[in-house]
């Protein structure tokens, strides 16, 4: 099926629920024996930080008892100096999580108009995207959409890494196959990047999950069954 043009995304996020499902679905039987394809959030609660580590767990613990117990009669509340509320930033959108061995090695990231709207939204999503290549994630990103004109996932995770990668304005499809550290601190990186163009079919684009072990992503097949699915009345 042709690629849509989404300048009006309306239907968008139902074609993505879709496209996201059946992307799973179709990596499911092909995998190798020991990997596991999963949706899930990355993560259901998210919070920018700097570059590397864009993703940050919260934990509760229960306050500890003190040390000693006051005899004091209690005092007065102090007032706080400020009072509001903070907020961290939810992200409900769902990723295809590749795990072996309890371990994540590998990610597909549909992109949505809102991760990219804003220049806070730009920022976080490229830290996020970083954040898999910091830890040694293979990640695959499809971005559809063209708007905002000249800004591009690919082109900005390749700037902040310092990586020689030529550009690869959107709509792009682009995979990243993360190495190990090199001497200096870094990672190797391989790429594989294909522009998207509306009115074409999608090309495949291989997704590695190890160092030796690459998979073949079929995009236009789970694109255009997504279509059907989201359309179909």
């Amino acid at each position: 099926m042709p690629l849509h043009d989404w300048t009006d995304d309306r239907g968008w996020d139902s074609v993505r629920h879709y496209w996201i499902t059946n992307l799973s679905l179709w990596l499911k039987p092909r995998l190798p024996s020991g990997f596991r394809a999963d949706l899930g959030s990355v993560p259901g609660l998210t919070i920018e930080t700097g570059v590397g580590r864009p993703d940050v767990a919260v934990r509760h613990w229960r306050p500890e008892a003190p040390a000693f117990a006051s005899a004091a009669a209690p005092t007065a509340v102090a007032t706080p100096d400020y009072r509001g509320i903070a907020l961290a930033a939810r992200d409900p959108q769902l990723a295809i999580q590749i795990v072996h061995e309890g371990r994540l090695v590998a990610a597909i990231e549909l992109v949505s108009p809102r991760n990219k709207d804003r220049p806070a939204a730009r920022e976080h999503y490229t830290n996020r995207y970083i954040g898999y290549v910091w830890d040694g994630v293979h990640l695959m990103l499809v971005d559809v959409h063209r708007r905002p004109e000249g800004f591009s996932f690919a082109d900005a995770v390749a700037a902040a890494l310092d990586y020689a990668q030529p550009p690869c304005p959107a709509p792009h499809a682009v995979s990243w196959n993360v190495g190990g550290v090199t001497p200096e601190g870094g990672r190797f990186l391989e790429t594989w990047q294909r522009r998207l163009t509306v009115g074409a079919t999608l090309p495949a684009l291989p997704l590695a999950l190890t160092a030796e072990q690459i998979i073949t992503v079929e995009l236009e097949a789970t694109y255009a069954q997504a279509a059907a699915d989201a359309y179909r009345e």
